[in-house]
């Protein structure tokens, strides 16, 4: 009985800890433009997402160790984005606006032909509202 007590209670405890972590932010700049992202660099904050979310402050960031085609869906996505493509030098090689939810159990997936090291999700339309084009450059901090 002792031992199921203590499981039980190393359960809540790992529960709470997880609950309570909250994801690693930064800022990037494009045009003379500040964001404040949120970073997606685990393997499960990348798998996440903005899945289930009904708003976004700012924008995400999913950051890579390498530079390759990326795929993106918008698979439980509650709010239509644009999916901005970086490659390693930090310069803008594809967006695609105003990407809608997918509700259905097979989504279209986003997969441009550049290569990308990182990609930036905002609301949707922000990227014409801050001028982002292709070719842009962004400042990443790290």
């Amino acid at each position: 009985m002792r031992g199921k007590i203590i499981i039980f209670l190393l359960i809540i405890i790992i529960v709470m800890t997880l609950n309570n972590i909250t994801q690693e932010k930064s800022q990037i700049c494009i045009n003379n433009e500040c964001i404040n992202v949120e970073l997606a660099v685990s393997s499960a904050e990348k798998t996440k997402g903005l899945m289930f979310r009904e708003s976004l402050d700012g924008g995400m960031l999913f950051v890579y160790e390498d530079e390759e085609r990326r795929s993106f869906w918008m698979k439980n996505t509650l709010i239509s984005l644009d999916i901005i493509f970086i490659n390693k030098d930090k310069e803008i090689v594809f967006i695609n606006e105003n990407t809608e939810p997918c509700k259905e159990d097979s989504c279209a997936n986003v997969f441009p032909e550049e290569k990308a090291m990182y990609v930036l999700e905002l609301n949707s339309w922000e990227s014409k509202r801050l001028g982002i084009k292709v070719g842009d450059k962004v400042k990443i901090p790290f």
